[in-house]
């Protein structure tokens, strides 16, 4: 299955509010210093090394809430997500929970490789036009 599948699958276990947030989060990525390595960072350096390494080789789909705010509260990554998604902070952090770990899986081998930096805006369209 590949990414846009997987997150289609996703949204419609989330509602739209997942949809949304997949492009609000592919944008933020963009935007983002290091881009999904620097959100891995972030993660890594708050105690989910661990969770993160569950994620990218598919062992565990999906995060809490509490994780992502744990891994990225300190950060104004959530807030960035939910403004280019156009929902709440709580609705981005809820659904990043679900979105995040599929991005992770599917751009990271071992959670240390990361995808070059640029580019997510092109697939952050894509995957808006496939979900909404």
């Amino acid at each position: 299955m590949g990414l846009l599948d997987a997150i289609e699958n996703a949204a419609g276990q989330g509602g739209g509010a997942n949809a949304k947030v997949a492009g609000g989060l592919m944008q933020a990525l963009d935007e983002h210093p290091g881009g999904l390595a620097g959100v891995l960072q972030h993660f890594q350096q708050n105690g989910m090394g661990d969770q993160v390494q569950n994620w990218a080789s598919g062992q565990e789909t999906s995060a809490t809430p509490e994780q992502v705010q744990q891994s990225l509260g300190n950060t104004d990554f959530i807030d960035r997500v939910a403004a280019k998604a156009g929902v709440s902070p709580e609705t981005a952090k809820v659904a990043m929970a679900t979105v995040l770990p599929l991005v992770i899986s599917h751009f990271t081998s071992g959670g240390q490789q990361a995808p070059p930096q640029s580019g997510f805006g092109g697939m952050a369209s894509q995957i808006l036009g496939k979900l909404l």
